[in-house]
């Protein structure tokens, strides 16, 4: 298999050095170039027509969201964003412009023998290499006939309390790679719904997600915080896992619902786990409980939607037409557990339908 090929922008030239040492340790992947800012990295970008970009956003004449528009209108590249944690709203920019993903780095600079950015830019330049071996999809697996368990009819929203109301039924949704604009389009067209707790699991490394819920709570109609030991799930609310933990759920004898977070281990592969939420939601909300596959690479999530399927509840998962990496979604789809595959535009009409959906009666594991 040929080598991948990466082209390396940021206007450090220290970080240009660790970056290109980091990455050729590796003996499948090649630095072919390396860019001082933007307007460089465009030429070059054209010249050599890499399988992946490194790219530093705050630069010298073009910076990288500028970068980003022209790059994605004219040359769509996979590019990975390296930025500090003092960033993380650029971050998120990046990502809605078009970027893949991100590493965080601690400061402004990169230290050479930072083992945590070594480890987590060579497993996100690796996703790139996946991405490209991936088959394509068989015919029909993408978009399976809708299978609807769902006879209730539909009942009004009614006025709505933000973070006021009991909940009868839990709506879970796990991503990853290209997960945060996907879940930002969703949140942006749903209601705050009564009765309807919402929990996301969003691969993304620790300092990162209580940013991320802020931003999405600014433009939703949902009250969305990152998860706290102990908060309570209440209706016409979201609530994120934070990076650093698992989230779960469980209820005390006499009293409502409530977060509980578990701590991550060195043997865990996926953090925050989507599996883990949704196994855990649908062992309390059984048949009340949805759960929702975004884009992502690996595997998380498949238990998760066996488990959501077992105890009756409903399953979407993205299609291969709007997933940017489909695979977490093609992962719960050939599970057998999957009631839809829908285009990201008609997720949230699909989660609405169920949170307003007539009573469910939970059954419990």
């Amino acid at each position: 298999m040929k080598k991948l090929r990466v082209l390396v922008i940021d206007d450090s030239a220290f970080n240009r050095r660790t970056l290109t040492e980091i990455l050729e340790s590796q003996p499948d992947i090649e630095v072919v170039g390396k860019a001082f800012d933007g307007e460089e990295g465009l030429k070059l970008a054209t010249q050599l027509r890499p399988d992946l970009i490194t790219l530093d956003i705050e630069m010298p004449r073009m910076d990288g969201f500028t970068f980003l528009r022209i790059l994605m209108a004219q040359l769509p590249t996979p590019v990975v964003v390296i930025s500090s944690h003092s960033r993380k709203e650029e971050v998120f920019q990046a990502l809605e412009l078009g970027a893949l993903d991100f590493i965080a780095k601690p400061s402004q600079h990169i230290s050479p023998d930072l083992a945590s950015l070594r480890n987590d830019l060579i497993a996100k330049v690796m996703t790139v290499r996946a991405l490209q071996a991936l088959p394509t999809p068989r015919p029909g697996l993408a978009s399976p006939p809708p299978v609807s368990r769902m006879s209730a009819p539909p009942i009004s929203s009614g006025s709505v309390v933000r973070g006021r109301m009991s909940i009868d039924r839990v709506i879970c949704i796990g991503a990853s790679t290209g997960g945060p604009p996907a879940l930002e389009t969703i949140f942006r067209a749903l209601p705050a719904i009564e009765s309807t707790c919402l929990l996301v699991a969003q691969h993304m490394p620790e300092k990162f997600t209580r940013a991320f819920a802020e931003r999405l709570n600014r433009m939703a109609n949902i009250e969305i915080r990152e998860a706290e030991e102990g908060m309570p799930l209440l209706g016409g609310t979201a609530l994120v896992a934070p990076g650093s933990a698992h989230l779960e759920i469980a209820q005390a004898p006499g009293e409502g619902w409530r977060a509980v977070l578990r701590a991550s281990t060195s043997a865990d592969r996926y953090l925050p786990s989507v599996d883990r939420t949704f196994i855990s939601a649908a062992s309390e909300f059984g048949r009340a409980t949805m759960g929702v596959v975004l884009t992502g690479m690996g595997s998380d999530g498949r238990a998760g939607v066996e488990k959501i399927h077992a105890m009756g509840g409903r399953v979407l998962a993205e299609s291969v037409e709007t997933a940017i990496v489909y695979g977490m979604p093609k992962e719960a789809a050939e599970s057998g557990c999957v009631d839809e595959v829908l285009p990201l535009g008609r997720m949230a009409d699909a989660i609405k339908a169920f949170a307003m959906a007539g009573p469910i009666v939970a059954r419990r594991a």
